[in-house]
């Protein structure tokens, strides 16, 4: 009798696994895109930003208020990106899977992205 309830546990928990992979159930739980900045300035009228970690992106990017990519430079450990008063404004620092350039709508153009970062450049 016990043999038989284990059996029928047993094939109920295997028809669980297979159908959470047949159906990629938990696929929404993705990695999201990770790395390290260094935000030196804020609330200035001169802010540098310098990748301290790629993480597991393929990218960081500077992305003004309204979603548009102002920088897409920053791809290896070191490089700076430098924003004086001529583009004051509120910015976001996002980390990216993907590809993006300048002048692109970030949430479009990147796999995923996720906020690691914020400055304000102050007008002069």
């Amino acid at each position: 009798m016990i043999g038989v309830i284990l059996m029928v546990a047993i094939t109920v928990i295997l028809a669980a696994v297979i159908a959470a992979f047949v159906l990629d159930i938990g696929g929404g739980l993705d990695e999201q895109p990770q790395a390290g900045v260094d935000i030196d300035g804020d609330g200035t009228t001169d802010v540098t930003v310098t990748l301290t970690d790629t993480g597991n992106s393929d990218g960081v990017a500077i992305v003004d208020d309204t979603g548009e990519v102002y920088s897409d430079d920053l791809d290896a450990t070191g490089a700076q990106v430098n924003i004086d008063d001529s583009d004051d404004g509120d910015y976001t620092v996002q980390a990216y899977f993907g590809e993006v350039s300048s002048g692109e709508d970030i949430d479009d153009a990147a796999q995923a992205n996720a906020i690691i970062g914020d400055f304000t450049v102050e007008d002069a």
